[in-house]
């Protein structure tokens, strides 16, 4: 039998990643690059592992995801999302410990449109009395 893989999508705002994961070493790319180098920020490499550190599975899998749209975070909660459902195409059980975990509930927040006649969404031009 060839290597099983498992292939799923994850989104956050206006972000969407495809997520491969497959047994491993625990290697992570997103966009071809390492997780390190592809997210600068130690944080959203934490976000990315923490469904993988959750079921003590870092080095049990390599992961390969593509991101496009959106910024640094949004792209990095999306690849957690997509990692999270792969882990539960790969064993059912744990759907339980990852959906109390919050990582399969979709951030469905958008960013609010500018409104005309205001200097942002909501934010008004500074009044002035006289």
């Amino acid at each position: 039998m060839a290597a099983e893989r498992y292939y799923a999508t994850g989104r956050r705002k206006t972000s969407v990643a495809r997520v491969w994961l497959k047994p491993g070493s625990g290697k992570i790319l997103v966009n071809e690059q390492d997780v390190s180098e592809f997210f600068r920020r130690k944080t959203l490499e934490l976000i990315v592992r923490q469904p993988l550190e959750l079921l003590s599975a870092v080095s049990a899998f390599d992961i390969e995801a593509t991101t496009l749209g959106g910024g640094w975070s949004g792209q990095a909660g999306a690849v957690r999302m997509g990692i999270a459902r792969c882990l539960i195409q790969h064993d059912e059980r744990n759907k339980k410990a990852l959906r109390e975990a919050g990582f399969l509930t979709r951030d469905s927040r958008q960013v609010e449109r500018k409104k005309y006649g205001r200097k942002k969404a909501r934010k008004r031009f500074q009044f002035s009395k006289r």
